[in-house]
């Protein structure tokens, strides 16, 4: 009897571990579902690209290009098709759907566009736009121009025109920043750039990611609590010879 007893509290407890696991397994394939395949991060030419969690408050400065006729008809990052015509964008971190404000600063311009692709993956290069969108800001001939894009946010009103205007966002959501400035198959190449950073009392962190079957030792340095911050120290480490800097947000 007694032996029977044992048998039954070893399958009871059994039953418990055995339920406990397969609800932190569904807890953890429940959270992962949740987010996107386009808010996930992923590589192109052996670089890593995390997207932001939101648009909130995003301004940025740079280079705009644009494509056409060799994508017509393709499926767009978020599934879409590409139609050349259609006023839409390319950007490598915004959210999916964000809607952008986009100023050509050469000849004043100005047209919203929605973001529904990832790209342009060139140096300098900040937005993408479809062939519609750059016919409207005057770009198509000089194949890029130099732009400023706003993130807008919900629809504030409609003007008796039926023109929609939208709401700017007031401030990037704080957050933590971080520029990689170097990735490394060796990690003694790593631990001495960030040797290099510290003794100028930068705050540097090295981190592995396997890409391709190898691992590679990422240095970053941090660089503030804003992504206008983070933009600006960017800029500054591809001055200063750093190529493949790029900014990740935490």
């Amino acid at each position: 009897m007694l032996l029977i007893k044992k048998s039954s509290i070893l399958i009871f407890q059994i039953l418990l571990l055995f339920c406990g696991s397969l609800l932190v397994f569904n807890s953890a394939l429940a959270a992962k579902q949740k987010i996107p395949g386009t808010q996930r991060p992923y590589t192109i030419n052996n670089r890593t690209y995390y997207p932001l969690p939101t648009a909130d408050g995003y301004v940025e400065s740079g280079i705009a290009s644009w494509y056409g006729r060799d994508f017509h008809g393709r499926p767009t990052s978020n599934g879409e098709t590409y139609n050349m015509h259609n006023i839409t964008a390319a950007h490598k971190l915004l959210p999916m759907h964000t809607m952008l404000l986009v100023k050509n600063e050469e000849n004043g311009k100005k047209i919203v566009v929605r973001v529904n692709d990832r790209g342009p993956f060139i140096q300098g290069r900040i937005i993408d736009l479809s062939y519609g969108a750059a016919q409207k800001l005057g770009l198509v001939h000089s194949g890029t121009a130099r732009v400023t894009i706003t993130a807008l946010g919900e629809v504030q009103n409609r003007n008796s025109q039926g023109r929609i205007t939208f709401k700017r966002q007031a401030d990037l959501r704080s957050g933590e920043y971080f520029v990689q400035i170097g990735a490394f198959l060796q990690k003694y190449n790593a631990l001495e750039l960030q040797d290099k950073f510290a003794k100028d009392n930068h705050k540097v962190v090295i981190t592995k990611a396997k890409i391709k079957g190898k691992l590679f030792y990422r240095v970053q340095v941090y660089v503030g609590q804003t992504l206008n911050n983070a933009r600006r120290s960017e800029i500054a480490l591809l001055n200063k010879g750093y190529n493949g800097a790029f900014i990740i947000a935490r």
